[in-house]
């Protein structure tokens, strides 16, 4: 009786182990298939909102989500891993919303769709430094690629009035053809440019507010044209880029160009309607002819007050000397 109670309860330890370990294993098993199956039924979905986008018969057919879902759908048709399909999705949806948002691919709206031509920038700093001093090293184009961290070449035309500009925008390289189309020495420059890949205009303008204290006020309008600006006018790129360009200036002029004037000459032409009315060298010489004249005239207005003074002094000399005389009477 003992051996075989003591059998039965040997037999009987095993079986409850092995079926904990089987509920277990099959417990896994579901919790994987489910798993699985969510997967698939993500990817499914993701694979028919995309078709029906393509399609044109979802809520949010056209514009930039029929394109990035009919790019979808398209990766999605050709074996790509949802990752994948999902990442080409956005980029088209990207250009395809940078397209609406613009106009077309000729860098504007056309006025009848609420789209905008061009980006509006004002910004306006204030440098430590006489305005002359300003205004000729804002003129000082040849030397913008020193201190101006996205500006790689400038040259300037003195007979025409003429800047050639290279610079880059993000990743690209672009090129601008300038024209000064109004300029008065140490008050305003104003200019219009052109470019393939979109261009800058506006103007300048320089307002003293002390000896020693000038504001700058710039106005731009920003052309984007192409894809690549279009996509970073979105984010205002270049008017975050106009704000750190002007700081730079501000930086070079209170560091170098406060220090050694003489080496800023600037570029004073006097220039209205694209027309140099006075070159550079005819303002030049008018300025210097100024100076000197008013030099002169400071100069002998000194000399009558100090010839007032000495009859003042003789006078009083006079006084004393009657006086010392009609005491020693």
């Amino acid at each position: 009786m003992d051996n075989t109670s003591s059998d039965t309860k040997a037999d009987a330890g095993p079986q409850p182990l092995a079926a904990l370990r089987e509920s277990a294993g099959n417990y896994v098993k579901s919790l994987a298939n489910h798993a699985v199956d969510n997967l698939t039924d993500k990817v499914g979905g993701l694979t028919d909102r995309l078709t029906q986008y393509a399609n044109g018969s979802g809520a949010d057919a056209g514009g930039a989500k029929a394109a990035a879902a009919a790019k979808g759908a398209e990766e999605l048709a050709q074996g790509a891993s949802p990752a994948k399909a999902g990442l080409s999705a956005a980029v088209a949806g990207v250009k395809e919303k940078v397209t609406g948002v613009f106009g077309g691919g000729n860098g504007g709206g056309d006025g009848d769709g609420g789209t905008f031509d061009f980006n509006n920038i004002v910004e306006s700093i204030d440098v430590g430094a006489p305005v002359e001093v300003v205004f000729n090293a804002w003129t000082s184009y040849e030397k913008w690629p020193e201190f101006m961290k996205k500006v790689e070449h400038t040259e300037l035309d003195e007979d025409s009035g003429e800047v050639q500009l290279r610079g880059k925008v993000l990743w690209s390289h672009r090129q601008w053809e300038t024209v000064i189309t109004d300029q008065v020495p140490d008050r305003r420059v104003a200019w219009s440019s052109t470019g393939e890949k979109g261009h800058l205009s506006g103007v300048v303008t320089f307002h003293p507010l002390g000896e020693e204290l000038t504001r700058l006020v710039i106005v731009v309008a920003y052309y984007p044209d192409g894809f690549v600006e279009k996509t970073a006018n979105i984010w205002r790129a270049v008017n975050r880029r106009v704000r750190l360009e002007l700081k730079f200036f501000v930086h070079h002029v209170m560091t170098e160009s406060v220090l050694h004037p003489e080496e800023d000459e600037g570029y004073r032409a006097e220039i209205h309607d694209e027309e140099i009315v006075r070159s550079h060298e005819e303002v030049v010489e008018d300025e210097r002819a100024d100076r000197d004249e008013q030099e002169e005239e400071d100069g002998e207005e000194e000399a009558e007050e100090g010839e007032g003074e000495e009859e003042e002094g003789e006078d009083v000399d006079e006084d004393k000397e009657s006086g010392t005389r009609r005491r020693s009477r």
